[in-house]
């Protein structure tokens, strides 16, 4: 049971790292980056889930590497499975981590010009046509 669910893991994981290395990742709520900076455009989701894209490919690699290891040494395989899990979830946090510092180094997004954001009907906001 544990090499399958390694397996699958793996197979998730490597999904969302090739998405995310190739710019194919979607911004969305479940899968990838979503940390308050790699949620704040799409340019910085994009930009987040690019670089974790490679450590999650790596975590995949480890965790399919652990369920196959775990089939070839029956005897071992609680202890592989327990190991390729906390490898393949502490790599997974470390990319998280980058994809966040990246999207957090991008600069933020321009305000929109004009009247920055208020209701301009009848021409003015109302608290600068207050005198």
């Amino acid at each position: 049971m544990l090499p399958v669910v390694l397996g699958l893991v793996g197979v998730f994981l490597g999904l969302i790292g090739y998405l995310g290395l190739s710019g194919k990742l979607p911004r969305n709520r479940y899968v990838g980056v979503r940390t308050a900076p790699a949620m704040r455009d799409d340019e910085a989701f994009l930009l987040a889930n690019r670089v974790a894209g490679l450590p999650n490919v790596v975590a995949a690699v480890v965790a399919v590497g652990a369920g196959t290891a775990a089939v070839v040494n029956p005897d071992a395989a609680l202890t592989v499975g327990v190991v390729g899990v906390v490898g393949a979830v502490a790599i997974t946090i470390a990319g998280t981590a980058v994809g966040h510092r990246a999207a957090e180094a991008m600069p933020e997004p321009e305000a929109p010009k004009g009247c920055g954001g208020c209701a301009c009907a009848g021409g003015g906001c109302s608290t600068f046509s207050r005198a």
